[in-house]
């Protein structure tokens, strides 16, 4: 069990061996609750067939939701993603989740995520804008120059996130690659 345990993301040794434990003290009817739980899961839970999201039904409530706007896709890497982004409530378009991102030392390139179905979405839907919501480390920004590249050439607008300082920092504590991406992509101050 804790060699399970230790497969999830997140979990380290110790944190495995006090869940296993944890488990084994657990009285039966809530370890039983937990069993189906993740069995449900995994039996009910599938991806979107339209931007591979998870959802319980073949297509997920957001790409069912006639009111967004489907001239723009944001593609992120994960599920996890999607629901940052709608907890701010700024964005009204649709979704298509990459599930990773493109790693050459680890071995995982463009084929290996859901590259093929975003690019064949874009030839079946009437896209004008396509937002890169990728993370902004090494894997994330050659997802980004890939997508780019395999975008661009449609005649798509392919377009960033904007990266830089967050609200309430201290200048003194931001790293030099997001001081120096805040200067490149600074913007006029307007009344």
């Amino acid at each position: 069990m804790i060699e399970a345990f230790r497969r999830l993301p997140g979990i380290g040794p110790k944190s495995a061996q006090r869940l296993a434990y944890h488990l084994v003290r657990m009285p039966e009817t809530e370890a039983e609750e937990l069993a189906e739980a993740i069995t449900g899961v995994k039996q009910r839970i599938k991806l979107c067939q339209t931007c591979a999201d998870i959802t319980e039904q073949p297509t997920c409530h957001i790409c069912q939701d006639l009111n967004r706007d489907r001239r723009t896709i944001c593609v992120v890497e994960e599920p996890l993603d999607v629901t940052a982004l709608e907890r701010t409530r700024a964005y009204n378009g649709l979704y298509h989740v990459l599930h990773g991102a493109i790693s050459p030392t680890s071995g995982i390139s463009a084929s290996d995520l859901k590259m093929k179905e975003l690019l064949e979405r874009l030839q079946d839907e009437d896209v004008g804008e396509v937002i890169v919501a990728t993370n902004t480390n090494l894997d994330g920004e050659a997802t980004a120059m890939y997508l780019q590249r395999a975008i661009s050439p449609a005649g798509i607008k392919v377009t960033r996130l904007a990266r830089g300082l967050p609200s309430g920092t201290d200048i003194e504590y931001a790293d030099d690659a997001t001081l120096a991406h805040s200067l490149e992509s600074r913007s006029e101050i307007n009344d």
